[in-house]
Parts: structure tokens; C-alpha cells; sequence
């Protein structure tokens, strides 16, 4: 009985009391920004207590992600490194390989035409004779990217072909470098 009066009487003080509680102040911002880049204004005013360049930069690159292309990320033609289908895989050329810091390369014809990606797994896994080929360690799955394409497009691709490794291809469709998902991740978190 007690307990019933209770909650009837909490009831009914619980509206009346409710001016009285305590309740965080509502802060309006002084100054919003209109557009993206007065956005950005902001982030770099911004005291580096509060955020690191680091962080900035984070948060720059996720906010100009739809606006950014393949092209601004990727490496170009030349700085890629090459393999002719017919280059035996001794060890110049292996040893060229490695020393490039690339983990995929393209292997040509001798129009220079792509037939396929080399990568570096292929070959650390296999044991290669000195009169191996490179066309026998290529995949023949090459897939491409425009330099126009925004970086959402190739986020797409990637999912989709289940692929970390794009030929980019200028307005013309010739090679004008490659893109990996290590590029997108390393924009993304710097």
C-alpha cells in the first residue's frame, strides 16, 4: 500500500520537479561553416591541443574523399618498374625487382603491350630455375582504373574484384600508372 503511494506521488511531483534538475548547457557554435573548405578553414585553426596535424590531416582526406581521383594517388609510368614476358628470372632480374620496393609488376610483350602482373609472392614461393621465364609466374588477371575515377569508384572496384592492384589508364586508355589499396589506406590514415 505504502509502495503504491509511493509511485503515485513520485508521479506526480516527477513534472513539477523537472525544472530543477540540471541539464547541460546548450553551447551554439559561434561560427558554422558553409562549405567544405571553410570546413577545412576550421580544422587548421584548430589548436594542436586539441588536434594533431595528424589528425587534421585525417580528417581532411575522409571529408575531400568523393572529390578526389586515381590519378592525384597513383604511381605514374615512370617510375613503374617492368618485365618482359621472355626476361628469364635469374638474378639481375630478380635482384631489379626487389630493389624497386614494388610488390607488382607488369609484364609486357614486346610491343609493350600488358599481358599480366608478376607479384612478389610468386615468386618468393616458388623455386625458380635460372632459365624460367616470366611469363610462367604471371597472373593473367589485370584490372584497371581511369585517373578520372574518384577514389569511392575504386573502393568499389576493389571490393568487387577482390583485387589490390590497378593499371591506371589516362583519357586516351594508355598506361599512365598503377594504384594500390596501400595508397588509399595510406591517404586515408597518413
Amino acid at each position: 500500500m505504502w509502495f503504491r503511494f509511493l509511485q503515485k506521488f513520485v508521479k506526480f511531483l516527477d513534472p513539477k520537479l523537472e525544472k530543477y534538475r540540471e541539464h547541460p548547457p546548450k553551447i551554439e557554435p559561434k561560427y558554422t561553416p558553409k562549405t567544405l573548405e571553410e570546413f577545412i578553414g576550421v580544422l587548421q585553426r584548430t589548436p594542436k591541443n586539441i588536434l594533431s596535424t595528424k589528425d587534421r590531416n585525417r580528417i581532411a582526406a575522409i571529408m575531400c574523399f568523393d572529390e578526389r581521383q586515381v590519378g592525384q594517388l597513383m604511381v605514374s609510368k615512370e617510375e613503374m618498374v617492368f618485365v618482359n614476358s621472355k626476361d628469364i628470372l635469374g638474378p639481375l632480374t630478380l635482384d631489379k625487382l626487389y630493389k624497386s620496393g614494388f610488390t607488382n609488376f607488369p609484364v609486357v610483350d614486346n610491343k609493350e603491350k600488358v599481358k599480366g602482373i608478376i607479384h612478389t609472392e610468386a615468386l618468393n614461393a616458388l623455386e625458380i630455375k635460372k632459365t624460367d621465364r616470366a611469363e610462367k609466374y604471371m597472373s593473367k588477371d589485370v584490372y584497371y582504373l581511369h585517373d578520372t575515377d574518384s577514389l569511392k569508384f575504386a573502393v568499389e572496384e576493389i571490393e568487387r574484384t577482390n583485387s589490390y592492384y590497378f593499371l591506371v589508364l589516362d583519357k586516351k586508355n594508355t598506361l599512365a600508372g598503377f594504384f594500390t589499396i596501400q595508397m588509399l589506406l595510406d591517404y586515408l590514415l597518413g
